[in-house]
């Protein structure tokens, strides 16, 4: 049996904080606004990998009124999340997403992104796409405010049990 999930995640780029994608940090002079470490990419995964099991949200998962989450790499909760969807008996079978921003570039950290959720989730490295798009300009992440990411997950029913 075989499932699907999407996510999205947004965040506010602001002054003072570190910019982490794909658990990757990224020199720039704006880092994301957040709770945790505020990693758009990994939070669109998780959601993507939560939502194709109808396990709710990272919110529900992650409250961002609990003191234990704030400041927490999220390379961390994806490891909790990658622990709930092997107990439910499914493994990875991609995982497809997008980060959307206007600047910096980030062609340079994609497969170190790709890596660091690579061993998380324990799937090859060739089963794991990022891509980075900017919007011309346009809307909230054209002008810098902000960076969003998307993602498309396929689960399938282990064989390993």
């Amino acid at each position: 049996m075989y499932r699907i999930g999407n996510g999205y995640d947004v965040h506010k780029l602001v002054e003072n904080r570190k910019l982490i994608l794909g658990g990757v940090e990224i020199p720039y002079e704006y880092g994301l606004l957040g709770h945790s470490d505020a990693d758009v990419l990994i939070h669109a995964v998780m959601d993507a990998l939560l939502g194709a099991l109808a396990l709710g949200d990272i919110g529900q998962h992650f409250p961002d009124t609990d003191e234990k989450y704030k400041g927490i790499s999220s390379i961390e909760l994806l490891k909790h999340v990658n622990k709930l969807i092997v107990s439910k008996g499914y493994e990875i079978v991609n995982i497809d997403s997008i980060i959307v921003m206007q600047k910096p570039k980030l062609k340079g950290y994609l497969f170190e992104m790709r890596e660091n959720i690579s061993k998380v989730v324990d799937i090859e490295i060739e089963n794991i796409n990022i891509k980075a798009t900017t919007e011309e300009k346009l809307g909230f992440t054209g002008n810098g405010n902000g960076v969003k990411s998307y993602a498309v997950v396929m689960l399938k029913k282990s064989n390993k049990f």
